[in-house]
């Protein structure tokens, strides 16, 4: 039997369409309303290699060839549908090119080629109404002219149509009669975690024409397109276009990647070998060797951030939501490799960024409104949307400037942003994790100072970080010891003294794979984490005595239990979860909340700044003056002073500072020199 080589692309395309897969997709689009057929790229490979390249290398004559043979067979399945859309005809969208063409790479021997491209949404303009075909009335002799429509401006008609007229004058626009379809132009950039060191992001604007590809991203979105890249020249007003032209990408498919980092592509071998490690009884300790071994030591810090990549099961309540992400500060002294272990965690995040305070400002942070070339106003993600689902990194956060730190409170808590500028009222999604680091006030950690007075941050953020550790860097001889081998040897080698256990690309894809799994709370779990939380509950029972731990720290106990259950890839919360997400909080509450004076813990210190002996002592000053007011009208300074040392058992100095905290807040004020009033 002999080969049939069919040489037309039409009839190769028509051949294509008439498998039963297409065939059920054709007689699908009257059901649904639609003019566009979609055709998996990976099937014109198979049937026709010659076809799948000419397509790829003149896209714009091969999809003349696709929409005629679509057409035609949707003329033999469905002719009354077939009827009804003839004059705008069937739209072939393809889908699944085999490789994907690097934003980084697009250049001018790409114009005119179908390529394939990913990247993230960071602007997307209203959906517009763009002519396709306008008709136009001859102002002399109301003749109506159609003319059809591409490129950016409206093309009027050369002359009249009419052999009568033949006038070339002036045409009116007729809306009524024009034909319109939807538009929207979106602008995509480079994954954040994907940027090569020390280099800009590149973006590209993409132009989406129909209403089955309009509306589809949004900005935070991760997106793949398949399209046409094309060149636009940049006209100059006075001296005619220029020469340097701009690229963007005329969309034929779009479809947004999955939002969950479970979305990155593991292969049978690599899902072996995760499942390998996660047998194994020492799996914490292997991931927490993992992460940056180039640091000696911090293995307690190293273990936070294992929950921190992990992450706990967010709940989605009819009322409220609950979130699962963890959220980390680091306060430490200067040279205590805060920004190291801040770098490398986007490394090993399946999705992640880094950012340094310094550099960042709200709009940076949230989202920006800006002008829109095509006029009204548009919406650029910042970094929290960008790392929606991931974790982000603020390093020295504590120099970022308070109206732009304002910005973070909601995305903490909420895992939402909330946006209204220019008349834009939005509500974008920042559910991400944030470890974040800070450096002392006063240049060094005093530990006799409370967590809240050693950094500048408000007490609003503050109480968001599920734990928050003190990195200080004390003389120690045989520590110092160890590390100076550790990293001396680092240097003698330009490696790290040990290398990871796992490495660290297949540590992404275990955090990844592992966080498609959602652990329950066994009940000897819960029962574990309620004594804890009641223990702790019970020693601020007696008058007078600090808060040790809030509802707040529990749901973090929790998150961090359950974070400790995804690590071993279990689906259940085991009551050693609890034990060491105790283990971890206890440390935690006693670094940051210890109460100097009274050496208890109070997470009074964390919520409101002020330890409760702070806030007796403060009650105390008050109600003395309250009652020298009550006889005077006004308490003298020097008499209060007096009071408070003779009959209250308070230093001199002490006095002096607590009057100082209370004329600070505006609790008090001077009248006049010398004399003290409540405000």
């Amino acid at each position: 039997m002999t080969e049939i080589v069919i040489e037309k692309p039409q009839e190769r395309f028509q051949l294509i369409l008439k498998s039963d897969k297409y065939r059920e997709r054709i007689s699908r689009m009257a059901l649904n309303s639609s003019s566009s057929l979609i055709i998996d790229f990976e099937d014109i490979l198979v049937a026709d290699s010659k076809l799948a390249e000419g397509l790829l290398e003149k896209p714009d004559e091969y999809f003349k060839y696709a929409n005629n043979a679509a057409f035609d067979q949707l003329q033999i399945q469905d002719p009354e549908y077939a009827e009804k859309i003839r004059e705008q005809g069937v739209t072939v969208r393809i889908r699944g090119i085999p490789y994907v063409t690097p934003l980084r790479s697009l250049s001018s021997e790409h114009i005119g080629k179908l390529v394939m491209i990913e990247g993230i949404v960071i602007r997307a303009t209203n959906v517009r109404p763009l002519v396709t075909k306008a008709i136009f009335r001859c102002r002399r002799c109301d003749q109506l002219i159609d003319v059809p429509q591409t490129g950016m401006f409206l093309t009027p008609p050369s002359r009249c149509t009419n052999p009568d007229c033949r006038s070339t004058g002036k045409f009116d626009f007729v809306q009524e009669e024009s034909e319109f379809v939807d538009s929207q132009e979106i602008r995509i950039q480079e994954y954040p975690e994907e940027l090569p060191p020390g280099q800009t992001p590149r973006s590209l604007n993409i132009q989406l024409i129909g209403k089955d590809l309009v509306n589809i991203a949004q900005p935070g979105d991760r997106i793949y397109v398949v399209g046409i890249v094309r060149a636009e020249d940049r006209s100059s007003s006075r001296r005619g276009k220029l020469r340097a032209f701009g690229l963007y990408l005329d969309a034929n498919f779009i479809d947004t990647k999955g939002k969950e980092p479970e979305s990155i592509e593991i292969t049978p071998e690599e899902e072996r070998k995760i499942l390998e490690i996660a047998k194994d009884s020492n799996v914490h300790e292997k991931i927490i060797n993992s992460i940056a071994p180039s640091i000696y030591g911090y293995e307690h810090i190293k273990e936070s951030i294992m929950y921190l990549l992990f992450g706990g099961v967010p709940k989605r309540l009819p009322d409220i939501n609950i979130r699962g992400e963890l959220n980390i500060l680091l306060v430490g002294d200067p040279g205590t490799a805060k920004s190291q272990l801040l770098r490398y965690v986007p490394r090993i995040a399946p999705r992640g960024l880094y950012t340094s305070g310094r550099g960042t400002t709200a709009a940076g942070l949230t989202a920006a409104v800006l002008p829109s070339s095509t006029g009204g106003m548009t919406l650029e993600a910042g970094a929290l949307v960008l790392a929606d689902r991931g974790i982000a990194c603020i390093d020295e956060i504590d120099k970022m400037r308070p109206e732009d730190r304002v910005a973070i409170h909601e995305a903490m808590e909420q895992h939402t942003i909330s946006i209204a500028k220019g008349g834009i009222v939005a509500t974008l999604n920042a559910r991400t994790a944030i470890l974040a680091a800070a450096n002392p006030a006063l240049g060094r950690y005093d530990a006799y100072r409370t967590v809240a007075e050693n950094i500048s941050l408000p007490v609003t953020i503050l109480s968001r970080f599920d734990l928050i550790f003190v990195l200080r860097d004390t003389p120690e001889r045989e520590r110092d010891a160890r590390m100076s081998e550790h990293i001396l040897e680092m240097h003698r080698r330009r490696a790290p003294p040990a290398e990871p256990v796992i490495p660290p690309d297949l540590l992404r894809k275990y955090i990844a794979y592992a966080r498609g799994i959602n652990p329950i709370l066994t009940p000897e779990a819960m029962k574990r984490l309620k004594e804890f939380y009641l223990e702790m509950r019970s020693a601020s029972e007696s008058e007078g005595s600090p808060i040790a731990i809030t509802a707040r720290q529990l749901e973090s106990l929790v998150r961090i239990a359950e974070a400790r259950a995804r690590a071993a890839l279990r689906d259940r919360v085991l009551i050693e979860d609890a034990e060491h997400a105790i283990v971890i909080m206890k440390r935690s509450l006693e670094e940051a909340g210890i109460d100097v004076s009274s050496n208890k813990i109070d997470i009074d210190i964390i919520m409101t700044g002020k330890p409760k002996s702070l806030q007796d002592k403060l009650r105390l000053v008050l109600n003395v003056m309250v009652e020298m007011e009550r006889e005077t009208g006004v308490a003298k300074r020097s008499e209060l002073i007096e009071k408070l040392t003779s009959e209250y058992d308070l230093t001199r100095a002490e006095a002096e500072k607590l009057i100082g905290q209370l004329l600070r807040e505006g609790t008090i004020y001077e009248p006049r020199d010398g004399y003290l009033k409540k405000t």
